[in-house]
Parts: C-alpha cells; sequence; structure tokens
C-alpha cells in the first residue's frame, strides 16, 4: 500500500443548500489529490490537500503545446448510504493508454485506485443524495515543465477534482437533436481522437456553435479522410438500432474507447440481443430511416449513460426517429445502467465497486 500524505482543510466549504439546484462541474469539494512526476524520480509525493488554487509558471509547457489529459468519471450513494464506483479499472486503463499517446508517463493503475478511494472516502458527505445525482470525479494530467519549445515534458503533475453534480436529465430521459458535421473534422486515425486529451475538445467548439445556430444541442462527426463514415458524438459514443441489431462505430483509432459503450455492448451480448462493432456510413443510416428500419439511435457516456436521439439533421434529410420518446433498448439500457451504479439492483457483471469508509 502507498504512502499518501493527507491535509485536512481547516475550513470546510460551504455545501450547497439544495441539492436539486447542483447543475455539472461548478462546485467543488473540500479536498484534492496531487501526485507529482520529475525525471529522474518518477511518480512521488502522493498527497490530498484542501481544494484551492495551484501555482503554474506561465511557461508551463501544458499551457503552449496542449501536452495534458483527463478521464471522467463517478461516485454514486446508493440508498442505504453505500457509496460505489463504476469500473474504475477501465478508467485508468485508459488513462495510461492516453498517456502512452501523448508521451506522458505511465502510472501504476493500483496507486491510481488506491488515491482515488481515499479522496472519494474523505469527502463522501459530498456525494448528493438525491436520486440520479453523482459525485463527478476529474482526474487529469498536465505537463508542467517551464520551457518553451515542442518536446514531451520531463515534469507533470497528476490531479483529482471532485463535483456534486445533478441529474443529467432533470425533467426526465428526453431525446436530443443531433446535427450531423460534414464540413468540420476532429479527427483523423493516427491523430489523437481516441485519446482523451483537451485538444480534441476545442477543435470541436466551432462546429458545435454551428450546430447551436440552427437549434441542435449535439454534433455528430463523420469521419476525417472520406467524410462518410460515422464517428461519435461531442463527449458520447453512438449506436443505431437498425432492424433489432444495434451498431456502433467499430474502434479504429479516431473514436473514444468509452466504458459505457463497452458496457453497453457486453449488456446488450448478455441479453442475446445481437450487436455489431463496424464501419457504417451516414448514407446507410439515411437509407435506413427511409426503408424504415432506423428503430433507434441513442449515444453513451459518462454523465448522461444513455442519450436517445430523437432527430438527426443531415444535409437537407431531418430524420425523425421513435416518435422523438426514448425507444425500447434505449430505455432498459439506462434502467440497467443507472439501477447497477446506484446500488439499486444486482450487479452480475461485477462492475460496481464499493468505496469503504475508514474517515
Amino acid at each position: 500500500m502507498a504512502t499518501i500524505r493527507v491535509e485536512r482543510a481547516k475550513t470546510l466549504r460551504e455545501k450547497p443548500s439544495d441539492e436539486t439546484k447542483l447543475g455539472f462541474g461548478t462546485i467543488f469539494t473540500d479536498h484534492m489529490l496531487i501526485i507529482n512526476y520529475d525525471e529522474g524520480q518518477g511518480w512521488h509525493d502522493a498527497r490530498i490537500v484542501p481544494y484551492g488554487p495551484i501555482e503554474m509558471n506561465p511557461a508551463a509547457m501544458c499551457l503552449h503545446y496542449g501536452q495534458e489529459i483527463f478521464e471522467g468519471m463517478k461516485a454514486y450513494r446508493g440508498g442505504d448510504g453505500t457509496v460505489y464506483l463504476f469500473r474504475p479499472e477501465e478508467n485508468f486503463k485508459r488513462l495510461n493508454s492516453s498517456c502512452e499517446r501523448m508521451c506522458i508517463p505511465k502510472m501504476d493503475e493500483g496507486l491510481l485506485l488506491e488515491s482515488l478511494m481515499q479522496l472519494v472516502d474523505m469527502d463522501r458527505d459530498w456525494i448528493p443524495a438525491v436520486k440520479d445525482s453523482s459525485l463527478y470525479i476529474r482526474p487529469f494530467i498536465i505537463a508542467t515543465e517551464p520551457k518553451l519549445g515542442v518536446h514531451a515534458s520531463e515534469s507533470y503533475l497528476y490531479m483529482v477534482i471532485l463535483s456534486p453534480s445533478g441529474p443529467y436529465y432533470p425533467t426526465g430521459l428526453d431525446p436530443v437533436k443531433i446535427y450531423v458535421e460534414d464540413q468540420y473534422v476532429r479527427a483523423v486515425r493516427g491523430g489523437t481522437g481516441m485519446v482523451k486529451t483537451g485538444g480534441n475538445y476545442a477543435s470541436s467548439l466551432k462546429a458545435q456553435d454551428v450546430a447551436n445556430e440552427q437549434h441542435y444541442s449535439q454534433v455528430l462527426w463523420l469521419d476525417g479522410v472520406e467524410r462518410k463514415y460515422v464517428e461519435e458524438v461531442g463527449a458520447m459514443n453512438m449506436f443505431f438500432v437498425i432492424g433489432g441489431e444495434a451498431v456502433t462505430p467499430a474502434l479504429t483509432g479516431s473514436i473514444l474507447p468509452g466504458i459505457t459503450r463497452k458496457s453497453v455492448i457486453e449488456m446488450l451480448k448478455s441479453w442475446g440481443v445481437p450487436v455489431s462493432e463496424r464501419r457504417i456510413t451516414i448514407d446507410e443510416i439515411a437509407d435506413a430511416y427511409r426503408a424504415g428500419k432506423l428503430d433507434e439511435a441513442f449515444g453513451t457516456g459518462t454523465a448522461a449513460v444513455i442519450s436517445p436521439v430523437g432527430e438527426l439533421k443531415y444535409g437537407d434529410l431531418v430524420m425523425n426517429i421513435g416518435g422523438g420518446k426514448i425507444g425500447p433498448i434505449s430505455q432498459r439500457l439506462y434502467d440497467s445502467l443507472t439501477g447497477l451504479q446506484w446500488g439499486r439492483t444486482a450487479d452480475p457483471f461485477g462492475w460496481r465497486v464499493e468505496v469503504p469508509k475508514k474517515q
């Protein structure tokens, strides 16, 4: 077991008085986790300290060259007060995969899980009890070497901050409207599309503005070479139910390997629902819609879990899917995953990890 130094906050932050109005990512808990990396020392000095600003040199390489990665996770409070994580080992495997692509030294996944458990346990009183609310967890690594020059940094900070967040769908599971982007490109094979790094999200902002101007909330990206293969939606992977088969774009190197995506595939297979991971063109989706075979479409991700799609706009074609209502497969997946995550149902997959109470 690693030694994790702890400095408790002398003054605790004021907790929200109304947990029904938490929003997302604007409120933060009392403590945060920091681990340093320095060339020659490796990762060292794991510590939990009071949440607050950090000092950074203006020449820190993350500010100039974007060498940084992050993850997104949640902690859930069960009805009996038990606190759970959902497949955290998968997030830390993906974090190390991102490290490899972004030339960041890999981390000990055992230390990552142990330190996260300790941090969440310390701030467990911040985990909201309102139904479908959770504690959002943001691990990230930034390059901190103070030097202007394009090369891998020789120093880094790994940090974890926690944010109590409300339900993604406060008024119910409402289908979203999605705009198919065919002008701008998010990622190409061989690039960083499969990495959770900030640059991928910065490059998506312009297309998001275009979609918003047309009253669409999300952007569906096509591949960056032929501009015809469906990839992913903003912060979500995509699934289409065509003639009873669930189809999702294959992981070809330009799509983020989502933890919820992986879980949905495994869950559908356990139910006997046909699932296919393959390249699928937007024209195939349009043809299926015209033929009356596009039964459902939905996104998957940590924040929304399952996000049903009620409308998909591709050029002049507006596809109204499922009459603007959530489909039966989407609903079953949402109910099953959230039930498992919040401890309301059994966990036949072994995905739920309890955070022991030690503090």
